[in-house]
């Protein structure tokens, strides 16, 4: 298995998880969990699984930026990791 499939699933997880954890932490209104940190995840390839966790537990679909950036980068991302994948085989 190559190392880039090994790290997409791995941050995408994990992006999910982030997601879905600030979610709930917003319901109990909990410390949450920074945007800014949410966005890396993202952008450090987790755009799939952050934006599954965005409309899986409807949050921040509100907010214009995840709305429309988050379904964006993870198309680059899926892209980029389509790209990556394809070379490296």
């Amino acid at each position: 298995m190559p190392i880039t499939f090994i790290y997409f699933i791995a941050i995408n997880f994990i992006a999910y998880i982030a997601m879905a954890n600030d979610k709930k932490k917003a319901r109990q209104r909990k410390y949450r969990t920074r945007e800014k940190t949410l966005w890396l995840l993202a952008l450090l390839g987790g755009g799939p699984g952050s934006y599954v966790a965005m409309q899986t537990h409807r949050h921040k679909t509100r907010h214009t930026g995840f709305k429309y950036g988050m379904p964006i980068l993870a198309a680059v991302d899926l892209v980029a990791v389509a790209i990556i994948g394809g070379t490296s085989l």
